[in-house]
């Protein structure tokens, strides 16, 4: 077991090497029933995210957008596009409910592999992130995508991290459902051997100019969107499952009832 108090942040601000044999020592299990499994970001973490990463997530940006060319710009660029998403407070996780605002006409939620990358710019492990996003908003203006990406309830992550050294991420499969009381109004699934571009080679874009003492999770961008006439809605529920990282399901709420349940704990 890992010694008391340990942080999935203290983890991170020493060398892959070092987390990897404090991990091993640890040998003693706690049941999963036996405990309530929190969000795996503490600390002074962050969640960063990157967009149109896949072809499907370049062909809906330019489907959406008023300003179609510089989705299909950044798609070929050697610059990905990265953004801010979430402070490791914000964060939810399996079986807590995420937000869509209702100022936003098209609300989606969008499931990625995400990235734990240590202060060195290791890849210390993997998780499923789901990144939710106001694509009506986005898609009004580019310049409003902060107000798209970022708000209350915006962003899920899985309980668990799998250690990047036992696992490959490079033919991972990703898959989503959505449940409406009982009915299934979405299902998609993709592959990471469908990423444009190696999720390893986003990192140096946001390491080598940014400091994360205690680490970061980076959501590599999504290969599933829904057509343009589905719309994410309070009462829904969210399934994301990708391939030997873990599930994700999450019910959905307004914002301001989001807020509302923070308030309350």
């Amino acid at each position: 077991m890992l010694p008391a108090n340990t942080r999935i942040a203290d983890l991170l601000t020493v060398p892959l090497n070092q987390a990897r044999l404090v991990v091993q020592l640890a040998e003693t299990e706690v049941p999963a029933q036996d405990v309530q499994l929190l969000s795996p970001l503490d600390g002074a973490m962050e969640v960063w995210a990157a967009g149109v990463t896949y072809s499907r997530s370049r062909d809906a940006r330019v489907e959406e957008s008023s300003e179609r060319s510089i989705y299909d710009r950044v798609y070929d660029a050697e610059r990905p596009e990265l953004f801010f998403k979430a402070p490791a407070w914000r964060v939810v996780t399996d079986g807590e409910p995420i937000a869509v605002r209702d100022d936003s006409a098209v609300n989606v939620p969008e499931p990625e592999l995400g990235l734990v990358v240590n202060a060195f710019g290791e890849i210390a492990g993997y998780l499923v992130v789901n990144d939710v996003s106001s694509r009506s908003i986005e898609g009004e203006n580019p310049l409003y995508l902060p107000q798209a990406k970022v708000y209350a309830g915006s962003c899920a992550v899985s309980a668990g991290i799998v250690p990047s050294w036992l696992v490959e991420a490079d033919d991972l499969t990703i898959e989503m459902v959505v449940r409406r009381g009982a009915e299934v109004v979405f299902t998609g699934s993709t592959s990471t051997r469908e990423f444009h571009r190696s999720p390893a080679a986003l990192v140096p874009y946001l390491l080598d100019w940014l400091e994360f003492p205690e680490g970061v999770v980076l959501s590599t961008g999504t290969g599933i969107v829904p057509d343009l006439d589905f719309d994410l809605a309070p009462g829904d529920v969210v399934e994301i499952t990708i391939e030997s990282i873990g599930r994700l399901v999450n019910p959905v709420v307004g914002v301001k009832e989001w807020i509302s349940r923070r308030e309350e704990k």
